[in-house]
C-alpha cells in the first residue's frame, strides 16, 4: 500500500512558506480553484489537412462529453499561426487521485490515438507529466528491489563462499523491508510526514544495503569465535557482546546523520530523514536478534564447505586483508598520499557535474508527455503547455499589472481569467519550455516586474514558478544540513573515539571519498549514459549516505 501514499507532483515537495504554494492556496479563492491542465497537440509537418482539423474538433467534443474529473470545460481548439499545429488545453481538478488523473489522462490519450499518415497526436501540460513520472515510479519500486536482491546475493556468495550463508542475511533483510514498508505506510497515512517513489526507492536499497553491512560485521565476528567455542550459542553471545556495539554505534550514526534531513525546507527531502531513520533502526534491531537467532538454530553447517570447526587455527592474520594491513602499515606516508593523490584525480569529474535537470530530460525513455512538448513547440509559444499565473492583490491593481506584464519580453500571451473578491488572476504564458533555465529566469524577472507595479500583494506561481522553487529549496537545504551533519559525526566520533585528532581525520577521508565518488558519476551519468543532467538533490543524498556509511566503515 506504500505508493497509494505517495506524493509525486513538484508542488507537494515545497514548504508553505514558497510564494508559488502561497499562489496555490490563494487558488482556493476562485469559481474554478486549484486545476492541473492536460495539453492535447496535433502536429504535421507538411502543413494540417481539413481531416486533421476535423479529428482535432471531434476529439476535443468527446473530452469533453467523456467523464472525466474536469474543473472547467476544454478550451477551444485553437490552431497555429504556421498552419502545422492545434491545441487545445483541458483542466483537470487539482490534485485528484493519482490514480484518478492517470485513468483520465489515458481515456483522454485513447480518444485521441497518436495519430497517423503523418499526424502526430500527444497528451502533454502538466497532467501528462505527473502520470508519466507516477506510473514509472509505479514500475520502479519492483525493478530496484529485483536489482538489488540480485546484486547484494552475487555479493554475499563471493564474499562467504557458500551456497547456504547468503540466504539468512537476505532473509532477515527482506523481511525488514516489508515491515519498514509497513511502518512508513502507516506513518506517513496519518500525516506524519510526506513520502514520494524518490524516498521509497531509496529505502528499498538503503535497507538492503545497511542491512547486509551489519550481517558481514556480526558473520565475520561470530565465525571467528566459532573457532574458539565449541557451543555455538557461547560463540553467538561473544560475538554479539564484542560485535554489537560497533554494530549499534554505526547504525545510530546513520540514523542521526539521517534525521537531520528534518531540518530541510523541502517536504520530500525532510520526509527522507525519518522514512529512512525507521529502515536503519528496523535493520539495525533485526540484524541483532532476527539474523543471530537463524545462525544459532541452523548450526555451523551453514558455512559449509568453508565450516569454521572448533580449535582450527584463526585465519585473520593469514588471509590477503592481513597482507594489505601489513603492507600498509610499513608504508603509510606513501599509501594516504598516493590514494589522496588518485583521489583527487577523480574528483575532478565534479567539475561536470550538472544539476539543472529539466522536466524534459527527467525520463530515460521516450514518454508522451515530453514529445507532445517538443511537438507543442514547433509551432506555440514553449510556455503554452504550462502556464504561470499571476494573482493580483487588491483587484483595483489588476491593470497595472496587466501593463507590467505585457511590457515584458519574456512574455508571449497574457489572460484576465477571473476574479474573486479583492483577488485578480491571470494565466501568463512564457516564451520559454516551462521547465528550462531560461523559463526559471523569466520567472524571477516576472516577479520583480509585478511587484514593482503593484507591491508586495502580486503574487506568481505556476509550474515554472513551482520547479524554480523546488531547485532553490533544494540549494538552500544543502548549504544548511551538509555542515550540519559533519558538526554532528564529528561530535558522535569525538564521544566513542574519546579523541581529537582521530575524528577530524575520518571526517576528511570521507568528504575526499565523497568527491571522488561523485567526480566519476558524473562522468559517468555524461559519458557513458547520456543524462541530460542530475537531479538538484543528488549531492545533498549522496553527502547523506556516503559521510554516513563512510563514518560506519
Amino acid at each position: 500500500k506504500l505508493t497509494s501514499v505517495e506524493k509525486n507532483d513538484a508542488s507537494s515537495f515545497l514548504p508553505g512558506s514558497a510564494e508559488s504554494t502561497k499562489v496555490n492556496d490563494l487558488l482556493k479563492q476562485f469559481p474554478a480553484g486549484q486545476t492541473v491542465s492536460a495539453v492535447v497537440v496535433y502536429y504535421r509537418e507538411s502543413g494540417l489537412t481539413p481531416a486533421d482539423t476535423a479529428k482535432a474538433t471531434a476529439d476535443h467534443d468527446a473530452i469533453a462529453a467523456a467523464k472525466l474529473p474536469l474543473a472547467l470545460p476544454p478550451t477551444p481548439v485553437t490552431p497555429a499561426q504556421d498552419g502545422k499545429g492545434i491545441l487545445y488545453v483541458v483542466p483537470f481538478q487539482s490534485s485528484p487521485e493519482s490514480d484518478t488523473l492517470g485513468d483520465a489522462v489515458k481515456k483522454m490519450r485513447a480518444i485521441t490515438g497518436e495519430g497517423d499518415n503523418g499526424l502526430d497526436v500527444k497528451v502533454t501540460g502538466q497532467a501528462g507529466f505527473v502520470v508519466d513520472s507516477v506510473s514509472i515510479f509505479k514500475n520502479i519500486n519492483t525493478r530496484l528491489l529485483l536489482t538489488t536482491v540480485l546484486i547484494v546475493t552475487v555479493l554475499l556468495l563471493i564474499t562467504y563462499r557458500s551456497p547456504f550463508l547468503w540466504l539468512l542475511p537476505l532473509v532477515s533483510v527482506g523481511l525488514v523491508s516489508q515491515v519498514t514498508q509497513g511502518v512508513v505506510y502507516g506513518a506517513a497515512k496519518n500525516g506524519l510526514f510526506a513520502v514520494n517513489g524518490q524516498s521509497t526507492g531509496i529505502l528499498t536499497v538503503l535497507i538492503f544495503g545497511a542491512g547486509t553491512d551489519y550481517a558481514l560485521l556480526l558473520i565475520a565476528r561470530y565465525r571467528e569465535e566459532l573457532r574458539r567455542h565449541e557451543d555455538r550459542h557461547e560463540a553467538m553471545a561473544y560475538a554479539l557482546r564484542q560485535g554489537g556495539p560497533a554494530i549499534v554505534a554505526s547504525g545510530a550514526t546513520v540514523t542521526i546523520s539521517l534525521l537531520c534531513l528534518l531540518v530541510a525546507e523541502l517536504n520530500s527531502t525532510r520526509g527522507l530523514g525519518p522514512v529512512s531513520a525507521i529502515g536503519i533502526m528496523l535493520t539495525l534491531v533485526a540484524m541483532l536478534t532476527l539474523l543471530p537467532a537463524l545462525l544459532v538454530i541452523v548450526g555451523r553447517g551453514v558455512f559449509w564447505p568453508f565450516v569454521p570447526r572448533f580449535g582450527s587455527p584463526p585465519q585473520e592474520e593469514s588471509g590477503l586483508w592481513a597482507h594489505v594491513g601489513a603492507w600498509i602499515a610499513r608504508r603509510p606516508r606513501a599509501v594516504w598520499i598516493g590514494t589522496t593523490v588518485a583521489l583527487a584525480i577523480m574528483a575532478l569529474g565534479l567539475f561536470s557535474l550538472n544539476t539543472n535537470l529539466s522536466q524534459n530530460d527527467a525520463f530515460r525513455g521516450s514518454v508522451d508527455a515530453v514529445a507532445g512538448q517538443k511537438l507543442l513547440a514547433k509551432s506555440f509559444p514553449s510556455g503554452s503547455s504550462a502556464p504561470a499565473i499571476v494573482i493580483v492583490q487588491p483587484a483595483a491593481n489588476t491593470e497595472a499589472a496587466r501593463t507590467a506584464i505585457a511590457n515584458s519580453p519574456d512574455i508571449a500571451s497574457a489572460t484576465p481569467i477571473d476574479r474573486a473578491g479583492d483577488y485578480g488572476r491571470f494565466s501568463v504564458t512564457l516564451k520559454a519550455d516551462p521547465a528550462s533555465g531560461t523559463a526559471f529566469a523569466a520567472i524571477d524577472r516576472l516577479r520583480a516586474q509585478v511587484k514593482a507595479a503593484v507591491g508586495p500583494g502580486a503574487q506568481v506561481g505556476g509550474t515554472s514558478a513551482v520547479n524554480l522553487d523546488v531547485k532553490r529549496a533544494s540549494l538552500h537545504d544543502r548549504k544548511i544540513i551538509l555542515p550540519l551533519v559533519l558538526l554532528i559525526v564529528l561530535i558522535i566520533l569525538g564521544l566513542l573515539l574519546r579523541a581529537i585528532v582521530a575524528p577530524v581525520l575520518l571526517i576528511l577521508t570521507v568528504i575526499v571519498s565523497l568527491a571522488a565518488s561523485l567526480g566519476v558519476a558524473a562522468i559517468v551519468f555524461d559519458k557513458v549514459y547520456h543524462f541530460g543532467g542530475e537531479d538538484a538533490s543528488l549531492p545533498l543524498f549522496a553527502f547523506i549516505f556516503l559521510v554516513a556509511l563512510g563514518i560506519d566503515y
